[in-house]
């Protein structure tokens, strides 16, 4: 019997006999795609640049790379049965991510067109595709040491902060006695900009990364301890008369019912903190350190290099994105047993 859907699919029938049906709009976005990147290598071939960039071959073996990819998605479209690409995670990911191969093809040769081609936008604030590569090719040495020392900076500064704010989170939450000391400097202190700390923070830490991880800390731990303190404070007062029933102890009372049950609160804390910390280590970086995306920024600022300032943003995107995909993994495992519970 587990055989038999397996059998229709390859045979191109569903169970009821009548032929498979294959999604048709995704089959057409992924095959215009790929007609867009094949028309913007096109472009790039024989649509002559008014300077000569270099790298521009490299910019078209890219188009051409993400032209076979979307042509292998659109073999893919048709291959998978509509009714299959539910059970077929692989399938539904890469059919799902066709729309944006197709617009990244005409923004990227829409961006081509009014910069290398035609010299619309005024130089040297706009630079063309072919220009970040060359930046991704020549600094990648001064551009990779910088990410790492973002990185760095930047795991040490969030976690620090992340652990800080969840624990006065839950202290706030389970004890009035530290509530009531706590709760007013929280009040107090968290709704300020970490960057107004700049000037003090500088002044009384012997470094400047010891300052910038300060900053960044702090950017995390308000909304960390913020979102805690609320989870911890809305979970259901049933759960600990139960608990208390039979015969758990405080310690078992904060550990096993309020910090699980406080969770999806604290994840939201965490989002937050990951997106405010990533703003603070950028200017930290511009003030005082010597090595990181924002002293890269500053870096190709002052020397006006504009195509190496739009290759760092374009990485610290990224850079941010990946970890935020990270933590929406982790928060995924650790919240497996709400998934029939909550709208993920």
């Amino acid at each position: 019997m587990s055989t038999q859907p397996q059998t229709l699919e390859l045979t191109g029938l569903h169970e009821s006999g009548e032929p498979a049906r294959r999604d048709t709009g995704k089959l057409a976005v992924a095959a215009l795609a790929a007609a867009a990147w094949l028309g913007g290598a096109a472009i790039t071939q024989w649509w002559p640049d008014l300077d000569d960039w270099p790298y521009t071959s490299e910019l078209l073996i890219l188009k051409l790379i993400l032209a076979a990819l979307s042509v292998f998605i659109a073999v893919s479209s048709w291959r998978v049965p509509a009714s299959a690409q539910h059970r077929d995670a692989r399938a539904h990911r890469w059919l799902a991510s066709a729309p944006w191969l197709l617009a990244l093809a005409l923004g990227v040769s829409g961006w081509e067109i009014v910069t290398a081609k035609l010299e619309w936008l005024p130089r040297p604030f706009f630079a063309p595709p072919q220009a970040l590569i060359a930046v991704y090719f020549d600094d990648f040495p001064r551009l990779s040491s910088s990410v790492f020392h973002s990185l760095g900076l930047l795991v040490y500064g969030y976690a620090l902060g992340a652990l800080t704010g969840f624990v006065a989170g839950v202290s706030i939450g389970w004890s009035r006695a530290v509530g009531y000391w706590l709760h007013p400097v929280l009040r107090l202190i968290g709704p300020l900009p970490a960057t107004a700390w700049l000037p003090l923070a500088f002044f009384f830490f012997p470094s400047s990364f010891s300052a910038s991880v300060f900053l960044i800390a702090l950017a995390t731990a308000f909304p960390v301890a913020v979102l805690t303190w609320s989870g911890v404070g809305s979970v259901n007062s049933a759960y600990y008369d139960v608990a208390r029933t039979l015969g758990a102890r405080p310690s078992f009372l904060i550990l096993k019912v309020a910090i699980p049950a406080a969770l999806p609160s604290v994840f939201v804390g965490l989002f937050m903190g990951l997106g405010a910390s990533f703003s603070v280590l950028i200017v930290a970086e511009m003030m005082g350190v010597k090595a990181g995306l924002g002293w890269y920024l500053q870096w190709a600022q002052g020397w006006a290099a504009y195509s190496n300032m739009y290759a760092a943003l374009l990485v610290m995107a990224l850079m941010c994105s990946g970890l935020i995909s990270l933590l929406f993994l982790l928060r995924d495992r650790l919240l497996a047993w709400q998934k029939g519970l909550l709208k993920w």
